[in-house]
């Protein structure tokens, strides 16, 4: 080894141990694990936790050595994954195909941790503060773009949902630069903590603090530009779930046990009987969509699969929901699930023309017997402005709600361990993001509806067993967000952080230049 690789990694060591203050790693651990518990979005959630929890694991990993670090840290991943899968209701290891992606994500989530045990003492000042956040930026992309769960994991903005100011943010940015504030806010205080000096708390801390407020104060900004007496036109909509006991009783044949159907299992939900049942809720469905038209409503949304229909009835249905809509002179974005096959809308105009067919993307994994499908979100122009359209978990997908539109139509089917959060705290984003109104009708769940900004316009519970509907007038006029037209630049600026700084530090860093230059 030469004199200068042994100088550097002594300079290297030096760094280390400066940084390895006499704290209790454990101590550390053991609180950024219990916080973390409540930071997922899901079930018991609190805003506060989604800071605090990253500081004191970030304190652990720095504190310790790295394969113990980064061993450690893998496994509370793991386990905080698994605990968000038991807030919201899912047995995460029920099915091979949900086991096997926790312990993915458990892995995937743990390497904006590693990467900074692993490369902070050949990083300068500035390299170690963002290291972390944009490597914690990029794994909420990548995790949201690519894998089946969408952001439903791990996305910090939907832990920060209700601080309307705070969230305006990803009107330019994307969601993501939530997670790196956060991450960010982790960073900086461990640099204060380990150079406990005025002259650190104000460079940094101020400067941070300084971005923050800057932020806040850009969406109470907007927040009060947009006020309440300027939304202009609105259009009368109306939200349609039906009754819940036979709703239930017409899907009980398609489970995951049945998927893919065996002939068996495709006869037992074409019997007449099961006919005659999915035929009572089509026509409850119909009724209530006539009463929604006369009391006002131009638009009405069905939840989704809200009309059980087999695939060789479904032409027949399709004619009969034609006839409401020219009748009452009204669109009917109509949610049908053709058992083990189809999980898809149909937007009908009043003239009783298809406007468009669209299949769900993305199927919940695991739980949803049904095949994904690759379509694009619909965008047609009405008298009430462009609308579009996509099904439940595909609002967790920014890439596939970015869309010009005004009013986005989000049909749902939910459960009551996530039905709060998954309307009011996931769906609401999309309509920040993209500068359109939204609207969630969700069976077996929580409906509401959100103006651009995300301001809650209604909600209705609709847990309890009978039909239920909800209406409200939602603003025809989107607004222009730069995100929506610009995409996820900011993911990717992240990601090119992370490769940026973990090359430099791989090729020696400013520690080793330092070195070179002296000798």
């Amino acid at each position: 080894m030469s004199a200068t690789a042994i100088g550097s990694e002594a300079s290297i060591r030096h760094v280390e141990d400066r940084i390895q203050l006499r704290g209790q790693p454990l101590l550390w651990l053991a609180i950024g694990s219990a916080v973390s518990l409540f930071s997922t979005g899901w079930g018991w959630n609190l805003a506060l936790a989604a800071w605090i929890a990253p500081v004191f694991l970030l304190r652990f990993s720095r504190t310790s050595r790295p394969a113990i670090a980064i061993g450690v840290l893998a496994v509370v991943s793991f386990l905080q994954i698994a605990w968000m899968g038991l807030e919201s209701g899912t047995n995460f290891f029920a099915s091979p195909v949900l086991a096997f992606l926790t312990f993915i994500l458990g892995a995937i989530f743990v390497l904006p941790y590693a990467l900074d045990r692993l490369f902070m003492a050949r990083l300068n000042s500035i390299g170690r503060l963002l290291l972390f956040p944009a490597a914690a930026a990029a794994i909420e992309f990548i995790v949201g773009s690519l894998l089946p769960g969408g952001t439903s994991i791990g996305m910090r903005a939907f832990t920060q949902s209700d601080n309307l100011a705070l969230v305006q943010i990803i009107s330019l940015t994307g969601p993501y630069a939530i997670g790196f504030l956060i991450a960010c806010s982790a960073t900086v205080i461990n640099q204060i903590w380990e150079n406990p000096t005025p002259e650190t708390a104000v460079r940094w801390g101020g400067t941070f603090l300084v971005v923050l407020g800057l932020i806040v104060v850009f969406g109470e900004a907007r927040l009060a530009i947009a006020s309440w007496g300027s939304v202009g036109p609105t259009v009368k909509v109306a939200g349609i779930t039906p009754s819940i006991a036979p709703r239930l009783d017409a899907s009980k044949l398609v489970t995951m046990a049945n998927f893919p159907p065996t002939a068996e299992a495709q006869a037992a939900v074409s019997t007449p009987q099961m006919k005659a049942l999915y035929t009572s809720v089509q026509d409850e469905l119909l009724a209530n969509t006539r009463i929604a038209a006369k009391a006002g409503a131009k638009i009405v949304v069905w939840s989704e699969t809200a009309a059980p229909v087999l695939e060789t009835d479904k032409r027949a249905f399709l004619d009969k929901v034609a006839a409401v809509a020219r009748e009452e002179g009204v669109y009917i974005d109509a949610a049908i699930g053709v058992p083990f096959e189809r999980n898809e809308t149909y937007l009908i105009a009043p003239s009783g023309a298809e406007q468009w067919h669209y299949r769900k993307n993305h199927p919940v994994p695991g739980l949803e017997p049904v095949a994904p499908f690759k379509d694009d979100a619909p965008v047609i122009e009405t008298p009430f402005g462009r609308l579009s359209n996509v099904i439940c978990f595909d609002g967790d997908f920014p890439a596939l709600t970015r869309v010009r539109a005004n009013i986005m139509l989000l049909p749902g089917w939910d459960w009551s361990e996530i039905a709060y959060s998954h309307t009011m705290k996931m769906a609401r984003l999309r309509a920040i993001e993209n500068g359109y109104s939204l609207i969630r009708i969700d069976f077996e769940g929580v409906s509401a509806a959100f103006d651009p900004y995300g301001r809650v316009l209604a909600m209705q519970d609709t847990l309890s067993g009978q039909s239920h509907m909800m209406m409200v007038d939602l603003p025809t006029k989107g607004v222009t967000t730069l995100y929506n037209r610009i995409g996820d630049i900011f993911a990717w600026l992240c990601i090119a952080m992370v490769l940026a700084l973990s090359g430099s530090a791989l090729l020696g860093g400013p520690l080793n230049a330092k070195i070179l230059r002296r000798r």
